[in-house]
């Protein structure tokens, strides 16, 4: 039965991208009809894909945070964020890259790989760190997708085709005060990850995650640069987008490097 509803959360992913996709590859903007149908869709495959993670995730005696769990348990966080933004926000060109990648991660969560237990009598700050360090994450991925965007829109407006797709993007300036927006989120919730487990952790630089919480303070400090840079300089554009992938890149490269040698290569 949890494999039916898995390939159906699966197909209504896709469904969505595809909508999504095709209407924007012709419109300047989608219908509200179909961007309804785009938010009841997305919102089932979410709800059920929750149902998933769940099942996943819980076990009688704490959370199993496997690597492929916790890449799914970020791509629901990622697909969640954004069908609630869409309530009051014109960002469902995102979808075009959250929802099928959502789908594939919830593919992915049925690779066999190594439990990771966290049991149910961890302190709570602990389970704080974790909570707020996959929020970060998640909310940064998005920032990612939005920097790609704004790159294609950029790498269109200066070659003079702002074609189809483009053309069904907000205005460039709306679309760099929205990767802010979310970077600025992130940066928050990175932020209080960190604090909380420099407070709760015994050692954050013990030899086992010292290299995820170097990795963790460097995409710190590259997005505290760019936020800074965008306060004092003004930056925009592709220099932001660098700052944004290099941060980025670095943050993924922190957990789910480490988690991905260490469960799925020394394991084998």
């Amino acid at each position: 039965m949890l494999a039916i509803i898995n390939l159906l959360s699966i197909i209504l992913y896709f469904t969505c991208g595809a909508i999504l996709l095709s209407k924007m590859a012709r419109l300047d903007h989608l219908p509200a009809i179909n961007k309804r149908h785009v938010f009841a869709i997305a919102s089932i495959s979410v709800l059920i894909h929750g149902v998933i993670l769940y099942q996943q995730l819980f076990s009688p005696v704490g959370f199993d945070i496997r690597f492929f769990h916790v890449l799914s348990l970020v791509a629901w966080l990622v697909a969640l964020l954004l069908i609630i933004s869409m309530l009051n926000m014109q960002i469902e060109c995102l979808g075009i890259i959250v929802f099928p990648f959502a789908a594939f991660m919830l593919l992915l969560g049925y690779l066999p790989s190594e439990a990771h237990l966290l049991t149910y009598e961890m302190k709570s700050g602990i389970l704080v760190h974790i909570l707020f360090s996959i929020l970060a994450y998640s909310l940064l991925s998005i920032a990612a997708v939005q920097a790609l965007l704004l790159y294609i829109q950029d790498s269109h407006l200066h070659n003079r085709h702002p074609g189809g797709f483009v053309r069904a993007l907000p205005a460039l300036e709306t679309m760099e005060t929205l990767l802010f927006r979310i970077i600025l989120l992130g940066f928050v919730t990175l932020s209080i990850a960190l604090l909380s487990g420099i407070f709760y952790l015994e050692d954050m630089f013990a030899q086992h995650i010292a290299h995820k919480t170097i990795l963790s303070l460097v995409a710190w400090l590259l997005f505290a640069v760019l936020l800074w840079g965008r306060w004092q300089y003004g930056w925009r554009g592709r220099i932001a987008i660098r700052w944004t992938y290099s941060g980025f890149i670095v943050l993924m490269l922190a957990y789910f490097g480490s988690k991905f040698v260490i469960e799925l290569v020394l394991n084998r």
